[in-house]
């Protein structure tokens, strides 16, 4: 990546990593089918093919139906129809949301979070559950912020601030204990009962599928969210996994695409970008991610051994390969992240919906500790493209910024 002659370094994978080549290949030959696929006509049959086609190759990657997968605009939407469509659905089955309870960590994506703030207002009861210092969400904790009227949980396979990779398949038995136990002691008579039958487990797989095998059997979810730009692919494409047995209603209308699930003509060339890219990162997935825990391991010693009273964010051996989250005392994490730019080097605050806005990282803020370390994150996100020497020029750079600032102070 060169500007203005001299080669960048990109360290914001996490934010939108560039979208592979094998990608824009294929939504160039997807461009080919130019018509609607939901016309009956030949060119719609084509163009309904190749849609259909990138389903089951992603479905394949998951280990799921292809008729389980719902093409949407990307993780945001994803999250917005598996968290606002599950409420919508249940408001109509039981006439509000009254007497449920929903459950999230404290440390999700701001599209999960918003997302359940119009959950409260649509009538439904919001509790957050809080990590450990290492940013881990335990089966514990979930089991003990279960009621037995608690009816939807969520929770982020991966930070994507700290990269913590959360135990999914734990939390899930912990919820089948608790359906099991509420079932058992349920003494309510109506079909409207505020006890639990079936508890729905949503994930935000965010950028984990690049690092972690997507079996979903094995994740024991019922929703999962996914994203084509986090993994390589294009923008404007993600889906939605959703288990046959779970009830959602629509949150766009105007159309009946996707099992009525999702209004809108389907992009056909980004579906094409989107199967492309999952299946190379995931071919890939075991090498990359040795390569970059071996550089992002390296960026931790040196700026820890280099930078005085700096804090590694979260647990790196329980973390995303490719993350690195760090707090530096006396510092602005804008002008550090500013100051980089400047030198060549990319690299941001937090997560990018959130750049820009309030200084203090949520997710930080979660660990505990003093106040500095909330309001002086920086995020170094390592890619396919990223070098040993990018990291050591980064460490240079860094260390050249604060001790400048620290003499012009």
């Amino acid at each position: 990546m060169k500007w203005f002659g001299r080669k960048r370094i990109y360290l914001d994978y996490a934010s939108a990593p560039p979208v592979l080549p094998q990608a824009t290949a294929a939504m160039h030959e997807a461009e080919k089918c130019i018509g609607n696929p939901g016309a009956i006509h030949r060119e719609g049959a084509a163009a309904k093919k190749s849609l259909e086609n990138s389903r089951a190759r992603i479905a394949g990657l998951l280990g799921c139906k292809a008729r389980e997968l719902i093409f949407t605009s990307g993780l945001t939407e994803s999250n917005n129809l598996a968290i606002i469509g599950y409420a919508k659905y249940l408001e109509q089955l039981r006439r509000g949301l009254k007497g449920t309870h929903w459950l999230v960590s404290s440390i999700e994506h701001d599209s999960v979070l918003e997302s359940f703030t119009e959950v409260e207002r649509m009538g439904g009861i919001v509790s957050h559950v809080e990590p450990d210092e290492r940013g881990i969400i335990s089966a514990e904790a979930v089991g003990r912020a279960l009621h037995p009227e608690t009816v939807f949980v969520s929770v982020g396979w991966a930070n994507n601030e700290i990269g913590t990779v959360q135990p999914l398949a734990k939390i899930a038995q912990k919820i089948h204990e608790h359906e099991q136990h509420t079932s058992q002691t349920c003494v309510h008579k109506s079909d409207l009962c505020t006890c639990v039958r079936k508890m729905i487990f949503h994930s935000d797989a965010g950028q984990t599928p690049l690092y972690l095998p997507t079996v979903i059997n094995s994740l024991g979810v019922d929703l999962l969210s996914l994203g084509g730009n986090k993994l390589y692919g294009p923008h404007g494409i993600g889906a939605l996994y959703v288990s046959n047995d779970i009830g959602l209603a629509p949150v766009i209308f105007g159309g009946k695409q996707e099992r009525g699930l999702r209004a809108g003509t389907e992009s056909v060339a980004l579906a094409a970008g989107f199967a492309a890219a999952f299946e190379v990162v995931s071919k890939e997935r075991k090498v990359e991610k040795g390569r970059l825990k071996s550089l992002r391991d390296s960026l931790a010693r040196e700026l820890t051994a280099q930078i005085p009273n700096l804090i590694v964010n979260g647990d790196l051996s329980r973390a995303l390969p490719h993350m690195l989250n760090v707090s530096i005392p006396a510092i602005q994490s804008e002008y550090v992240t500013l100051a980089l730019d400047a030198a060549g080097i990319a690299v941001s605050t937090k997560s990018a919906c959130r750049e820009g806005e309030e200084s203090r990282s949520h997710v930080v803020a979660a660990l505990g500790g003093e106040a500095w370390r909330a309001a002086n994150t920086i995020r170094f996100s390592l890619g396919r493209d990223t070098t040993d020497r990018d990291v050591r020029k980064t460490v240079r750079a860094l260390v050249h910024i604060l001790s400048t600032n620290k003499r012009m102070r």
